[in-house]
């Protein structure tokens, strides 16, 4: 990674950050009226090896990642009576499928009989 950058000028007196922009070899402090001869044209360039700074994402990125079946599992587990077969246990999940101004849609599923279902909320 290269990395160039311009130097800010001060004026040594008053510490005040002088203004470069005005091309000319001598630069005036507008709080002191020191006048300097250094215009701040100077240019700073450093070289650094990407490997120097290390990342825990960059190492994350070349790993090897897989997921199981568990890690995919998308519904919760709600205790709520199945209107079909009356089972106290149901799994839920929720989608956004109407304008976001408006509630999310949950999808219910009975364990014991498979039955489902849908809420607008």
């Amino acid at each position: 990674m290269t990395t160039s950058l311009g130097t800010l000028v001060f004026c040594a007196p008053c510490g005040n950050l002088l203004d470069p922009s005005i091309s000319s070899s001598k630069l005036t402090c507008e709080m002191c009226g020191h006048i300097t001869t250094d215009t701040g044209t100077k240019t700073v360039t450093t070289t650094s090896n990407p490997r120097a700074f290390p990342s825990s994402l960059r190492l994350k990125k070349s790993a090897i990642q897989s997921l199981a079946a568990e890690d995919l599992q998308t519904e919760a587990e709600i205790q709520q009576a199945c209107p079909e077969c009356g089972n106290e246990k149901m799994w839920f999940y929720t989608l956004q499928i109407r304008s976001a101004d408006e509630g999310a849609t949950v999808f219910y599923r009975c364990e014991a009989c498979g039955h489902r279902f849908n809420n607008n909320n």
